[in-house]
């Protein structure tokens, strides 16, 4: 079988995908990166390919998928299928570039747990709530890595590169799925990717945000399901 690599979102590790490595480890072997070390989507992903095998499924959420596309524009033939999880294949828009410096200084001034409490945990969500459990495992994920981390992920998206191109030059199979509330990757983003790779297959799950892996996790793995076996 072959192997899954995953890339979890900004301030996420594994536990992003327990669901879906509880689900499908039982038949192939499945790696989640950690994308901590570097400040450059470029860097990230020269990571990501001296510690993956030869050739191996990909799947990446949020900042996880910005960077699979990266893996893919240096490694294409060892990439055996995509699968992109609310997402973004432009580069970052001017507006949101602003808020990177104010957040990072936040972040390295010990302001890390009210920054993502306040504002970014309660995007993730299709209705923000603070007492949901996922909000709890996302701070405790965020805070695990800590604010260097925050800094050079924010760096690395502040100045990722656009890649509708390598997206357009993919012909193996791949999988675009999304939550229908996703408020920081909305549903048209995912809809031009699948417009980039006519031969994808788009899911937009119903009641859900920018974390089906989490919220809507049977879902999620059933998709993935389907998208390995035509690998």
């Amino acid at each position: 079988m072959t192997p899954l690599v995953f890339l979890p979102g900004m301030m996420c590790d594994a536990r992003l995908f327990a669901p879906q490595i509880a689900a499908l480890s039982a038949t192939r072997t499945i790696t989640c990166a950690a994308l901590t070390g570097h400040d450059t989507m470029g860097a990230l992903a020269a990571e990501v390919l001296h510690n993956a095998p030869p050739r191996f499924a990909l799947a990446g959420l949020s900042m996880g998928g910005i960077l699979a596309m990266e893996v893919l524009r240096q490694a294409p033939d060892r990439v055996a299928g995509l699968a992109l999880l609310d997402t973004n294949p432009l580069a970052e828009v001017p507006e949101v570039k602003a808020k990177r410096a104010p957040q990072i200084e936040v972040a390295q001034t010990g302001g890390l747990a009210g920054l993502m409490t306040d504002i970014m945990i309660p995007n993730y969500l299709a209705t923000p709530d603070p007492a949901h459990p996922i909000s709890a495992l996302c701070l405790e994920m965020a805070l695990a890595l800590g604010p260097e981390v925050f800094v050079r992920q924010s760096l690395a998206l502040r100045d990722r590169p656009d890649q509708c191109a390598t997206l357009r030059s993919f012909a193996g199979p791949a999988l675009i799925l999304c939550g229908a509330q996703d408020r920081l990757c909305p549903v048209a983003r995912h809809e031009l990717m699948q417009e980039l790779m006519p031969h994808s297959h788009l899911d937009v799950l119903p009641d859900c945000g920018h974390l089906p892996t989490l919220e809507a996790p049977e879902q999620t793995t059933a998709a993935l399901t389907r998208w390995l076996e035509d690998i």
